[in-house]
């Protein structure tokens, strides 16, 4: 749902990043406004926001431009969402006491929506007892904090403490529910299409590209859960997302046991391969002649059915992708798998794999079918999360 953003700028290097994330939430279909304390002025110019904004910049100096009414005010009445980036640490400390010496930070003690912090700044000063102490009592006081990206810092050393790229952001942004509903709870979830190698050069795999699976995580992560992600695809993450990268059926199995006892909700999304070669060559296989080739598959382990048999305290979640007899098929698979809840998606014909849209029908034991609208893989994700909440409550 496009909102009104307020975009809060502060004196770090990374402030020369906010002109890409300002654009990236207007596409989204977002109206933009944006404020900056003096000090952002030294990395990025009101002129540039302005122009990739399409509306003036709020400066101290500009406040009063318009005395018909007062600015700081009139912006947080229009904002639906703030966002902080990069917050410095000083930023930080501003906020976290009620300290109201510039525009920015007046604007944002007049506002009483949501507000996003995104921290920018060295390792050390983000390590800081004193930063986590002030982060700690602003998410008690309603923020929500997107954690710095580990990477290659202004000083030279790579180190975490680095502004999300801007795209991590914008996602931040539209997945940020109004209050942290998943906190607590440790979460595993599985992405991407597993591959069984051949040879050294070939593997058998399947259509999957890990959106669905990505987006769950990402979500979860946005609504204040400890998240595990388990993939074989490279799709954009938070940077509070955990990503093991795995490739086999046999490496996911792995990963995912190892995490289940400590796990509240496991959520098996990737499209596991049901078979995988028996014995896989060591050298790239030549051409057999007219005679082809014949090579002997062995079953994978079936996951999802592993943990539905093993669970104790965990909450089990499968998909079941099909071609064909969707809820029949699902519903088989939701009782012969012990699962808790069974999520049916079609594929072929556009939907399902790779696609940005999805079609999906939430299958709970002894209850009816219930199907979600065609809506992005996001939304959907945002729309499963909120039906497990409400089931676990």
């Amino acid at each position: 749902m496009a909102k009104h953003i307020g975009v809060f700028v502060t004196g770090g290097i990374a402030a020369y990043k906010v002109p890409l994330l300002v654009r990236a939430l207007i596409k989204q279909g977002n109206e933009v406004r944006v404020a900056m304390t003096p000090a952002a002025a030294n990395f990025v110019t009101p002129q540039t926001l302005a122009t990739v904004s399409k509306a003036a910049v709020l400066t101290d100096a500009a406040e009063f431009a318009a005395p018909e009414h007062v600015a700081h005010v009139a912006l947080a009445h229009w904002m639906d969402q703030a966002i902080v980036v990069p917050a410095t640490a000083n930023t930080i400390a501003k906020l976290a006491f009620g300290l109201a010496d510039n525009v920015v930070t007046t604007t944002l003690l007049a506002f009483a929506g949501q507000k996003l912090l995104v921290p920018a700044m060295n390792d050390q000063m983000w390590q800081n007892a004193q930063t986590q102490a002030n982060i700690r009592h602003l998410q008690a006081a309603g923020w929500q904090v997107l954690p710095p990206a580990t990477g290659f810092l202004a000083e030279g050393y790579a180190g975490v403490g680095r502004m999300p790229e801007p795209d991590a952001i914008a996602l931040f942004s539209a997945l940020a529910p109004q209050q942290a509903y998943l906190a607590g709870q440790k979460i595993v979830i599985t992405a991407g299409g597993t591959r069984e190698r051949i040879d050294p050069v070939r593997y058998l795999t399947n259509d999957s590209s890990g959106k669905m699976g990505t987006a769950l995580a990402n979500a979860a992560a946005a609504a204040g859960a400890e998240v595990e992600l388990i993939t074989t695809a490279q799709q954009l993450t938070l940077p509070q997302v955990k990503v093991t990268a795995v490739q086999t059926a046999s490496e996911m199995a792995t990963a995912v046991q190892s995490r289940f006892e400590a796990a509240d909700i496991v959520l098996m999304a990737a499209a596991v391969a049901d078979y995988r070669p028996a014995a896989p060559a060591d050298h790239k296989l030549k051409k057999q002649g007219a005679a082809g080739l014949t090579i002997d598959l062995v079953q994978n382990p079936d996951i999802l059915a592993q943990l539905g048999n093993a669970k104790t305290h965990q909450f089990v979640v499968g998909f079941a992708a099909e071609t064909n007899d969707l809820l029949a098929n699902a519903q088989t698979k939701l009782t012969k798998k012990h699962a808790d809840l069974l999520i049916a998606n079609p594929v072929g014909s556009g939907l399902g794999f790779n696609a940005d849209n999805n079609t999906v029908t939430l299958l709970w034991p002894n209850a009816a079918p219930e199907p979600l609208p065609t809506a992005s893989k996001i939304a959907l994700a945002q729309t499963i999360w909120q039906k497990i909440a409400q089931v676990r409550a």
